[in-house]
């Protein structure tokens, strides 16, 4: 069964700079019950078309993506190199690189044209992997699942800030998290300890 291409409603994550600041909200997709889907884990067409629905939903006549702050949207390979189109940037869209986008000429080719025509890139769940590192000179912010810290190479962050992103600790889910994430040195926060994934109706 396929993604509907009706607008459908999304989710809003808050995402905080560490001094209390907001930076911008992640849209997550959401059913058509408004409830999580597990994008996750569906083919990468499936993917590409809850990305489509959200980027609708957001930027699409009537969108709900109001506001300054910053746009966070996870793509697929497909919107990296031209297969599927982008609404315009707005000098807010940030477009997060899933972890399974491989990194072959022709994304890193997509990586390039897009920051030049005004879009953010952030590199998702960043685990290190030879894909997203070699993503990294493309990369305005880094995200880093909190559970993912311990099995991170040492030099894993330190490599993210020479290339100039800033990072972003995703699911601070508790005060240890939080603190752990401040010790890091992280810039950004977001995760339930900070706010919830709202769902918004459209």
């Amino acid at each position: 069964m396929g993604v509907p291409t009706q607008r459908l409603p999304v989710a809003l994550q808050p995402i905080w700079a560490t001094n209390g600041v907001l930076l911008g909200h992640e849209y997550l997709y959401r059913s058509i019950s408004g409830r999580p889907a597990g994008v996750d884990s569906w083919a990468a067409a499936r993917q590409d078309e809850a990305s489509a629905s959200v980027l609708r939903t957001m930027f699409g006549d009537g969108g709900v993506a109001a506001g300054s702050a910053l746009a966070f949207v996870n793509v697929t390979r497909s919107f990296l190199v031209r297969d599927r189109p982008l609404p315009a940037p707005r000098g807010r869209l940030v477009l997060e690189v899933v972890e399974t986008v491989p990194a072959h000429a022709g994304v890193l080719l997509g990586l390039r044209r897009l920051r030049a025509r005004g879009y953010r890139i952030a590199v998702d769940d960043y685990t290190a992997s030879p894909d997203q590192r070699a993503m990294l000179p493309y990369a305005d912010f880094v995200k880093v699942d909190c559970r993912d810290l311990v099995r991170l190479p040492g030099d894993a962050l330190e490599e993210a800030r020479r290339y100039g992103a800033q990072l972003v600790a995703e699911h601070v889910c508790d005060v240890e998290m939080l603190v752990r994430a401040l010790d890091l040195g992280f810039e950004f926060l977001q995760g339930d300890a900070l706010g919830a994934a709202t769902t918004q109706a459209c």
